[in-house]
C-alpha cells in the first residue's frame, strides 16, 4: 500500500511507524549527555539523521526500505531530543556531529553514508566537512547552511499538525517531559544563528553530497538550495515534486527512491 499523507493528519494523530521488533537499541554516555541510538539490518551503515524538535523515529517510513535494498540503519537522538538528553550548553550542530561520531565509534563504523533531515542534514553536513574521512556521502535533505537560506515562518495547519505531534513525542520520550517549551526554544536559537558556512567552506567539502528539497517546502529558499549545489564540489540538486519540508512522511516512497537512487549510485562506486 502507498502511503500519502500530504496534510500530515496520519502523522498528528499516530506518529511515524515504529521501528522493526529486532531493531538493537543503545545508549552512550557523551560530552554532557545520554545519546540513544538504534541499529536495523545488515549491510552498508546509512546514518539517519532526524530533524530539529523530532526524534529517530520519525525515520519510520525510511528504516524498512534501507533494510530492503541491503543496507543497515543506523538511528540516533540528537542530544536533547527523544530518549537522548542534554546538558546546559547552547545547541549546536558541531556539538550534535561530534555525538554522531562518539556513535560510530561505540558500533565501529569507520565510515557511513548519512540521510539528514532538516537540522539532521547541517549536521551530516557539518561532520563530512570536519571529518571527511568518515562520511561515504551525505544525502542532505532540506536545510540550509547559512541564515540566509531560511524563508520567513508563516503560519501553516500542516506544521501545527507537525509541531503537534513534536510536543506530544516530547512528554511522551524525554528526560525532562514538562520542559518542552525551553527545548524549543533552545532549538530554535540554534536554527536562527546556524550554521553559518561561507562559500569557501562549501567549497572545502570533500565528499560526495545531494542537495534535496520539497517543491513547496515551507523554510528553505530553493534559491539557497541551488547555491549549495553549485558551491559544493560535485554536488547535485533533485527538487521533489508536490511535496514540502515533510516529505519523507508525505510521500515515503517517493522520498525513499531519492535517496536509495543516490545510495545505490555511492555503493556501485
Amino acid at each position: 500500500m502507498t502511503i500519502e499523507d500530504l496534510e500530515l493528519s496520519l502523522f498528528d494523530a499516530s506518529g511515524a511507524p515504529p521501528l522493526p521488533p529486532d531493531a538493537i537499541e543503545g545508549l552512550l554516555e557523551h560530552d554532557g549527555a545520554r545519546i540513544w541510538y538504534a541499529t536495523c539490518g545488515d549491510g552498508p551503515a546509512v546514518i539517519l539523521l532526524h530533524g530539529g524538535l523530532g526524534h529517530a523515529v520519525n525515520w519510520g517510513y525510511q528504516t524498512p526500505a534501507l533494510i530492503d535494498a541491503g543496507f543497515s540503519a543506523v538511528l540516533i537522538d540528537s542530544r536533547g531530543h527523544g530518549r537522548s538528553t542534554r546538558d546546559n550548553r547552547p545547541y549546536s550542530y558541531h556539538l550534535m556531529a561530534s555525538d554522531v561520531l562518539a556513535v560510530m565509534d561505540a558500533l565501529n563504523l569507520k565510515t557511513a553514508y548519512f540521510a539528514g533531515w532538516s537540522d539532521g542534514a547541517c549536521t551530516a553536513l557539518v561532520l563530512a566537512s570536519l571529518h571527511p574521512e568518515r562520511s561515504d556521502g551525505v544525502f542532505f535533505f532540506a536545510c540550509n547552511m547559512d541564515p540566509s537560506g531560511a524563508k520567513e515562518m508563516q503560519p501553516d495547519p500542516i506544521i501545527d499538525r507537525c509541531f503537534s505531534r513534536h510536543r506530544q513525542d516530547y512528554a511522551a520520550l524525554s528526560a525532562t517531559p514538562e520542559d518542552f517549551e525551553n527545548f524549543v526554544a533552545a532549538v530554535s536559537e540554534m536554527m536562527r544563528t546556524q550554521p553559518n558556512y561561507s562559500t569557501d567552506d562549501l567549497r572545502a567539502i570533500r565528499v560526495p553530497v545531494e542537495i534535496v528539497l520539497g517543491e513547496d517546502d515551507e523554510f528553505i529558499k530553493r534559491e539557497h538550495a541551488v547555491y549549495l549545489m553549485h558551491s559544493i564540489p560535485g554536488a547535485t540538486l533533485t527538487i521533489l515534486p508536490g511535496i514540502s519540508h515533510f516529505a519523507p512522511l508525505q510521500r515515503p516512497a517517493l522520498f525513499n527512491q531519492a535517496l536509495l537512487r543516490f545510495l545505490d549510485r555511492l555503493r556501485a562506486g
